[in-house]
């Protein structure tokens, strides 16, 4: 049984001013979920929330595996992982960026150089393994954002905006990554975009968000 995520009257504040306000929502049949609205909807937030990077101000956050509520300790942070619109790169190789993830959670040897390949495989980075990761153009560091989250094969993955900012061939990489990760089923994908043809393409449940709220 794969992880099931419930937002109960979720509420959020910054400086005073309301982010989410009282969001209810559930994500609980895998699958690719779209999170749209327009600027300052509150669709960033959702997932900084959900990723569990910052706390509520009100409401629930749960996870759980079957019937099983499950504790926001490093076990459960560890099965969840959050991709930003412009992926943060060290100073390093490709490999050595991809397999970040793997390296924090003590994951070494033939391991790690099996799943960091395999997610360079399959965003189209395999042949770069060793340039420095700080000279790719921004399709290829979001590209290689995306490797570095699926190389530690979380059972959500959550996607700011995965595709702004960058043009159109990495787009179309990009969203072949994702309905690839929808047909092999193993992780959720919850996405935020401005695209309703992108959310039409590759979603299958259209969450929208309009002033902190979710509308449906």
């Amino acid at each position: 049984m794969g992880l099931i995520l419930t937002l109960s009257a979720v509420s959020k504040n910054y400086d005073g001013k309301e982010a989410l306000r009282e969001c209810s929502l559930s994500f609980d049949h895998g699958g690719v979920y779209a999170l749209m609205g327009p600027n300052g909807s509150g669709k960033s937030t959702l997932l900084r929330i959900c990723a569990l990077l910052e706390p509520v101000d009100s409401g629930i956050i749960t996870y759980a595996a079957g019937a099983d509520a499950l504790p926001h300790d490093m076990s459960l942070r560890r099965r969840i992982t959050l991709v930003l619109p412009k992926v943060g790169l060290f100073n390093t190789t490709v490999f050595k960026n991809a397999a970040y993830g793997l390296t924090i959670r003590h994951i070494e040897g033939g391991e790690l150089t099996r799943r960091t390949s395999a997610a360079l495989e399959a965003v189209g980075l395999a042949h770069k393994i060793n340039q420095k990761a700080r000279t790719l153009s921004s399709g290829e560091a979001q590209r290689l954002g995306l490797a570095r989250a699926m190389a530690v094969e979380p059972e959500l993955l959550f996607l700011d905006e995965p595709t702004a900012s960058i043009d159109e061939d990495n787009t179309k990489i990009v969203e072949n990554i994702i309905l690839a990760m929808k047909k092999i089923g193993r992780t959720t994908v919850i996405m935020s975009t401005h695209d309703r043809e992108q959310a039409a393409r590759l979603a299958d449940t259209v969450v929208m968000m309009r002033e902190g709220r979710t509308l449906s």
